[in-house]
């Protein structure tokens, strides 16, 4: 039996982690952490999160739960409310540049010094000398491999991928807390890095057009049919071998064009209706979409 989400643990229940994070990376990662039971607050600077301003949706999801103050770290005031607010804190979560933490006096030296058992998770662009560097998803995904043609990809992989390698970070944070009592620890977690880590299957082969889940294993493709679309993924031997009898193909070499052409045909001549049947009553993994 599947455990009920009153057993499970949180790991970070009893945890306060205080982000000034802004965008998506950081509020994600602090979203997460929020999920695995942490005390979240955030400090925004008075003009706000730019999230705020250009999908209100969005940044309502990533704060649910998260308690957020404004304070400006530029003057005199809004740094001791942030200090005073460190001072009941286990994890700081930044997304500045290096050069700007050390401007407002936020550099770790001097962060370690007056809160030693604080950690810092600082979520930059690229990692070591080169976090300096400006730089979006877009272009650490295009660095890694992963923008293909002119079109923008779906989603903000960099970005939702440095989202969880922040949050995993947070809990090497406390294990290290655990193990070192009253000590913290600096962890650096790279956009570019989480790109890098996501384009490792088309780095190995796997998604490239040659590739048995780039396109070229005929059970793992997306074809049209009738009335829209259909996403197939009958890479297994055995789901393969239903698609082929539903298509009345017998056995095919799945890496072959022509195996791939004769299921196009078939595909073309069949309704979504028929091909969530087909998925249904064959046992085929299988899902139809628009067109």
């Amino acid at each position: 039996m599947p455990a009920s989400p009153e057993s499970v643990v949180a790991p970070l229940a009893g945890v306060r982690v205080l982000s000034l994070a802004l965008n998506l990376p950081g509020p994600a990662a602090l979203m997460r952490c929020r999920a695995m039971g942490a005390t979240c607050l955030k400090f925004e600077p008075p003009g706000g999160d730019p999230m705020a301003r250009y999908n209100r949706d969005a940044y309502a999801a990533l704060h649910e739960g998260v308690h957020v103050q404004t304070a400006d770290l530029k003057t005199e005031a809004g740094l001791e409310q942030l200090h005073h607010a460190l001072d009941r804190t286990q994890v700081l979560l930044t997304s500045f540049r290096p050069s700007a933490l050390t401007k407002l006096g936020l550099g770790w030296q001097p962060l370690q010094a007056r809160h030693p058992a604080l950690s810092q998770v600082a979520i930059v662009g690229a990692p070591g000398e080169r976090a300096e560097e400006p730089g979006h998803d877009l272009t650490y995904l295009a660095e890694s491999g992963l923008v293909t043609g002119t079109e923008l990809p779906p989603t903000l992989f960099a970005d939702m991928g440095g989202a969880l390698l922040a949050s995993e970070a947070v809990l090497q944070a406390m294990l290290h807390a655990r193990a070192r009592p009253g000590t913290g620890v600096y962890l650096e977690v790279a956009l570019n890095a989480a790109a890098d880590w996501l384009a490792l299957p088309r780095n190995w082969g796997l998604t490239r057009p040659t590739g048995a889940v780039g396109g070229a294993h005929a059970g793992y493709r997306v074809y049209p049919c009738v009335d829209g679309r259909v996403a197939v993924a009958a890479l297994e031997p055995h789901f393969a071998a239903r698609l082929c009898e539903a298509a009345g193909l017998g056995a095919q070499d799945m890496m072959a064009p022509a195996t791939r052409e004769a299921l196009a045909a078939w595909l073309r001549t069949r309704t979504r209706a028929e091909l969530d049947a087909v998925a249904r009553e064959r046992d085929v993994p299988l899902l139809t979409l628009e067109g």
